[in-house]
């Protein structure tokens, strides 16, 4: 019997060490699971100097989505954002490509407008700012022409 007993304390031992491992992998992961109400826009750039899908999405700050797809179209970066549907982007608001630091991960910034219009669900971010290329400007800066 104190077998038995022990077997079934490592058995919930073991469960509970796995379902505290898939709740930090989708944590971590940023992956959403059911519900949470959003919604996309896309944003095209000339290039999106190493942005990935699933870099955060920032207002003021504040994380309030995710890229969801980045792909090439007419040799420019469609980007596709999923946003929070709580959150309303206007017109004409401008969508930028920021670094954490020098060296640091890429997200995308978003800056209100000033607009009274809001953009629909799927609809364009018409306003793009180019991401820095660090590697242009030390370039630029080795051969003389900063």
């Amino acid at each position: 019997m104190q077998r038995f007993n022990l077997e079934v304390t490592v058995g919930l031992f073991v469960a509970l060490g796995l379902l505290a491992l898939g709740y930090l992998s989708i944590k971590l992961g940023g992956v959403q699971i059911g519900g949470g109400s959003s919604y996309t826009l896309t944003a095209v750039f000339p290039t999106v100097a190493g942005l990935k899908p699933g870099a955060p999405v920032e207002i003021a700050g504040v994380q309030v989505g995710r890229v969801e797809r980045i792909r090439l179209q007419n040799y420019e970066a469609v980007v596709t954002l999923r946003l929070d549907a709580a959150v309303p982007v206007q017109e004409d608001a401008i969508v930028s490509i920021k670094t954490r630091g020098l060296i640091g991960e890429k997200y995308v910034r978003i800056t209100p407008g000033a607009a009274e219009r809001t953009l629909p669900p799927g609809g364009r971010i018409r306003e793009v700012e180019t991401p820095l290329d660090f590697e242009d400007i030390i370039a630029q800066f080795i051969q003389g022409k900063l």
